[in-house]
């Protein structure tokens, strides 16, 4: 049985997270995806404090999201988060709208500023990748797509594969595990509601509780290095109910 973890970013708006842990644990989660706004600011002292009650709560942080730009900003602090915390993996998640490139030249030199962010970290034995959102699958003037010039100016790095996201920028998520299969190494596992329902969720739903063919796609997913699945909803107006049902969607799977 697959491990199933959980993006904390989903329980942002549900504090605090101890109680969180509390819910994850009883739930049969075994890790967690922390993200920026949990470790960002803690010294390590603080760091050890959140590693002992996830322990408590029998959950490790696998993985973590960090900024690209605290990522080749601050490398020695990156790197102990993800020592003290016990990770094993390091995705960047995300570049802001008014950061992003406008053409594949400027793709391009993002991946490759991505290749050279992932020196470190890699030398110091974690994975090592990117996390999608819609944009990336979006095409450019020239007919190529970002996440193409992403994934060719950075040969040796990971993609932690945001499903949903690809379905949302108008991919299909089949032919790009078919691509791109060798390169996954984590998957968001998030589902997306019937059209028109869960406006109060940005039209996201509790796994097994949307549109994603998520049974098929895990076949699919079989053949690739995946290790992390991590459940994801980014803006649930329940937690609760996202953690059991999700858990139990996955499991029935």
């Amino acid at each position: 049985m697959t491990k199933l973890g959980f993006q904390l970013y989903s329980a942002r708006n549900f504090q605090p997270y101890s109680e969180i842990f509390v819910k994850l644990g009883k739930a049969g989660y075994a890790e967690v995806e922390g993200f920026g706004g949990i470790y960002a600011d803690l010294d390590e002292t603080g760091l050890k404090n959140l590693r002992a009650e996830l322990d408590k709560n029998g959950l490790r942080m696998a993985s973590g999201h960090f900024s690209p730009d605290f990522l080749d900003g601050d490398v020695q602090k990156s790197l102990t988060i993800g020592k003290v915390l016990g990770m094993d993996s390091i995705y960047a998640p995300h570049i802001a709208a008014d950061q992003r490139p406008t053409d594949a030249a400027g793709w391009r030199a993002f991946g490759k500023r991505l290749h050279e962010m992932s020196k470190p970290y890699k030398d110091a034995g974690f994975e090592f990748g990117w996390h999608n959102h819609d944009f990336e699958f979006v095409k450019q003037a020239d007919g190529s797509l970002p996440i193409e010039q992403i994934f060719e100016a950075a040969p040796d790095i990971s993609w932690e594969a945001d499903i949903a996201w690809v379905i949302r920028g108008g991919g299909d998520p089949f032919a790009w595990i078919e691509k791109l299969g060798p390169r996954i190494t984590a998957v968001h596992v998030k589902d997306i509601a019937p059209a028109g329902e869960n406006k109060n969720e940005d039209g996201w739903a509790d796994v097994g509780h949307g549109t994603v063919p998520w049974a098929k796609l895990l076949k699919a997913l079989a053949g690739t290095k995946a290790k992390h699945f991590v459940v994801e909803h980014d803006n649930p107006s329940d937690v609760d109910r996202l953690i059991t049902r999700s858990i139990a969607s996955f499991k029935s799977f």
